[in-house]
């Protein structure tokens, strides 16, 4: 049995963003579990589909003595604030002073935090770990698939494992396989060598989905090297790939991959394999984007003679990397193309969903809904909004994503626009539209609209993609842009693609 320390600090920084992580935000609940410190941690995140939750139990199950340090995630958001990052900090450092001894340290990242004072968040977190506990002590440590997976981050990690899905309905699994590493490389006490790889591109994430190709046969890949290397005994212990985080403005932003086991040869092999593998398929990472009025047409069209749902990916305007999820591009089309029955959400208008409530089921309210931050000048979507539904914002999610979330993201509303006929859900805080029951709550049944729009890139897909005749993407104004070509970079390493096949970047 081996005494192994384990916490997490997760944030997932679109510099480009309105809006900065500050430490409330990490403090309080939303789909995930609140601040979490000592012996409060190891409850706190049980059943929830985070990896956190994931390598605890399995590091249980093994029969390892688990020290819990701290565990906080925000929002996906701009920097996270000096402050913020600061006061984790100084939760992180005196318990792995005081409660040490350990044999292994485990880490909840995410892999593409930026906070005001560092470019390479976890880079930076992980060499504070190291200036306390050594250079020897075992860390492993999980990451998002939108990781940007730095040199910094390879080199202090004992292992870094990454999400092989996107939508990442493998989060809790990712922590289990982290766990099962820990133990492995507790049990082998051989040398374990790294091979890590940077790609010269960067991949925008609608096109990322594992759900999809070319993601789907790469990924196939990641786990073929894998098994074969340990199935064989050629000495491959663990391969990791992140196609990257777009929206972040830093030197080493973009795809990488890193490779570990215990024959160097075989571990430079493979990722060499794995990387050519990346490279030749570079010109597939692309699709069709339409504008929100093409895209309400098309849908519109579409549902006359469809049996499901047709689905609009609001993509610019996902919380989940950072937009605000209450710009109005799309809900403003479908009003003007008068999609009766369409429904969109969620619109983060904390004031709208309030007076929403206060007005009470059944009444109209004479109003602005959305654009509460104003995000490229938008300005709020005036018309006669019916209350369909109130709901209290308290609820489970259900999909392959958000299973098992606690939501509370505050007062929520169904609201029809009586003269086109289209309808929004309100909600107080921002949460990716990735669960149908965001819309049940609201008394809203997702399989029975005709165009449902959904503020999020990629993660609805493994909740609504089973219930969809079909999907549009749309490229809506958000903060989170698309084409990385169109994003005001400052700091990228030079020389790396703007997009799959693009233009190079070669500074400011």
């Amino acid at each position: 049995m081996a005494r192994i320390a384990v916490g997490g600090f997760q944030h997932e920084t679109n510099t480009f963003a309105p809006q900065q992580a500050t430490w409330n935000d990490f403090e309080r609940a939303d789909a995930w579990p609140p601040l979490l410190h000592g012996k409060e941690l190891i409850a706190g995140v049980e059943g929830f589909n985070i990896p956190i939750a994931g390598a605890v139990k399995r590091l249980a199950e093994l029969g390892h003595e688990i020290v819990p340090l701290a565990w906080a995630s925000a929002p996906p958001a701009s920097y996270v604030t000096r402050d913020a990052y600061e006061r984790m900090w100084a939760l992180f450092e005196p318990d792995l002073r005081k409660l040490g001894p350990f044999d292994a340290i485990y880490l909840d990242l995410h892999g593409a935090m930026v906070a005001e004072h560092t470019e390479d968040g976890e880079g930076e977190w992980l060499r504070r770990i190291r200036g306390v506990v050594g250079n020897e002590l075992p860390i492993v440590a999980s990451l998002d698939y939108h990781a940007n997976l730095t040199p910094d981050m390879a080199r202090l990690a004992t292992a870094l494992v990454g999400y092989r899905t996107y939508p990442h309905i493998d989060m809790a699994a990712t922590g289990r396989r982290a766990a099962e590493l820990l133990d492995r490389l507790l049990k082998d006490k051989r040398p374990v060598y790294r091979a890590y790889r940077q790609l010269d591109f960067l991949i925008p994430l609608v096109w990322q989905s594992t759900f999809i190709e070319p993601a789907k046969s790469i990924f196939d890949l990641v786990g073929e090297i894998e098994t074969g290397g340990k199935s064989h005994n050629q000495g491959i212990v663990s391969v990791t790939h992140t196609p990257g985080f777009p929206p972040a403005d830093i030197a080493q932003c973009g795809p990488a991959l890193v490779v570990y086991g215990h024959d160097k040869e075989t571990v430079e092999a493979a990722a060499d394999r794995l990387a050519q593998a990346v490279k030749v398929q570079e010109k597939a990472f692309a699709g069709e984007l339409l504008d929100p009025d093409a895209a309400a047409l098309r849908a519109i069209d579409l549902s006359k003679t469809a049996t499901k749902p047709i689905v609009l990916a609001d993509v610019q305007d996902n919380p989940g990397a950072g937009g605000t999820s209450d710009t109005v591009g799309l809900l403003a089309a479908l009003m003007r193309q008068k999609a009766k029955g369409a429904v969109i959400g969620m619109i983060v208008d904390e004031e709208a969903a309030r007076a929403a409530a206060e007005t009470g089921e059944g009444n109209v309210m004479r109003r602005g809904i959305g654009a509460a931050v104003g995000y490229a000048g938008e300005k709020p979507v005036e018309a006669d909004w019916r209350v369909v539904k109130l709901g209290d914002g308290k609820f489970t999610g259900t999909g392959p994503f958000y299973g098992g979330a606690k939501f509370q993201i505050g007062p929520m509303a169904l609201v029809t626009d009586e003269a086109s006929g289209v309808s929004a859900v309100l909600a107080c805080r921002r949460v990716q539209a990735a669960d149908q029951e965001m819309f049940r709550h609201v008394g809203v049944e997702p399989s029975k609209v005709p165009i449902l729009g959904l503020k999020s890139t990629v993660h609805f897909r493994a909740d609504f993609q089973p219930i969809a005749e079909t999907i549009i993407v749309v490229q809506s104004p958000g903060a989170h842009i698309t084409d990385p070509v169109e994003m005001p970079y400052k700091h990228l390493r030079k020389g790396i693609r703007l997009r799959p096949m693009g233009p190079v970047w070669n500074g400011a």
